[in-house]
């Protein structure tokens, strides 16, 4: 991944928003060599990006005269040395923060809960139910339910409350608005990791990873991250139930689409011919590939 660079790879905006959220949980656990890596990651990146980068400069450069001794660690998607076990104990760090604090003001799962509700910022949001993991009960999980059905949210975060709820042991129905429809979803068979959904929806980056290895491998990475949100963001709605079909040809249609999309996004390409060669999309499967590319390509205009 280390050959990235801003010619070549760009962010679609809520990738950076997912991207943003995830500097300020490693800051906000002290997990500065992981920050400093993906920042170094993010400055190679163009498009929306760019935008950004001088922010990102001055951070990077105050964590190595504040942090020098932390190492930055791999770009994200990349496997480090004692990464699970630097994960691990961050989190305990954090754990144990939240404990203090709650311990020495009774208020302070309220002052979440009112950040999740009062704050528009997504990433202020995850911090909140970062900490919120830590202090779960009938308050917590009743705010939980109350916030996912009370309007739209960024739907990364939507996701990540309910896979709150599921930690809490909150059973039964999440009522969550999605594209202007409410959607009832069992808390119960909300994914905790990307390995824990179908796996119809596992094959796809699989699928492209393929493809994409001799001709374009940077495609391969960036699919993987692309397709991730895309299936939070499809969660429990009809489109998602259509990516885990089982179903001859599903895999290879959803990854033709991601395929040509990226391809469109990150080199211009516009003609589709070779992207259907490639993964024999005829007849049947052509309308139904043409489908998930039109909802592909929508998602990535909202996104804008």
């Amino acid at each position: 991944m280390s050959d990235f660079t801003g010619d070549n790879l760009v962010l679609f905006p809520k990738t950076l928003d997912y991207y943003q959220i995830q500097l300020t949980r490693m800051l906000e656990t002290e997990r500065y060599g992981e920050a400093k890596g993906l920042l170094d990651f993010l400055l190679k990146c163009g498009g929306e990006a760019e935008r950004h980068h001088t922010e990102w400069q001055a951070l990077l450069g105050w964590l190595e005269a504040a942090f020098p001794e932390a190492t930055a660690t791999g770009l994200p998607g990349e496997e480090a040395d004692g990464a699970e076990e630097e994960e691990e104990d961050a989190e305990s760090v954090l754990r144990q923060r939240v404990l203090d604090r709650a311990a020495e003001d009774p208020a302070y799962l309220q002052r979440l809960i009112s950040i999740l509700f009062d704050d528009e910022d997504p990433e202020q949001q995850l911090l909140a139910l970062g900490q919120m993991t830590h202090l779960p009960g009938p308050e917590a999980e009743a705010a939980l339910r109350r916030w996912l059905s009370e309007r739209e949210r960024h739907p990364l975060v939507q996701f990540r409350a309910l896979q709150l709820l599921r930690r809490f042991g909150a059973e039964g129905t999440a009522v969550v608005l999605r594209d202007g429809e409410a959607l009832a979803l069992e808390i119960e068979e909300t994914p905790l990791s990307f390995e824990d959904f179908p796996q119809a929806v596992l094959e796809v980056p699989e699928r492209l990873s393929r493809m994409a290895e001799v001709s374009d491998p940077a495609l391969s990475y960036f699919a993987d991250e692309m397709w991730r949100e895309c299936v939070q963001a499809a969660y429990g709605s009809n489109v998602f139930k259509w990516m885990m079909e089982a179903d001859d040809g599903a895999s290879d249609l959803w990854a033709a689409a991601l395929h040509q999309h990226l391809q469109e996004k990150l080199h211009g390409q516009t003609g589709d011919e070779s992207t259907r060669e490639q993964y024999g999309i005829t007849g049947e499967l052509r309308f139904r590939y043409e489908q998930a590319l039109r909802w592909l390509r929508a998602y990535g205009a909202d996104t804008v």
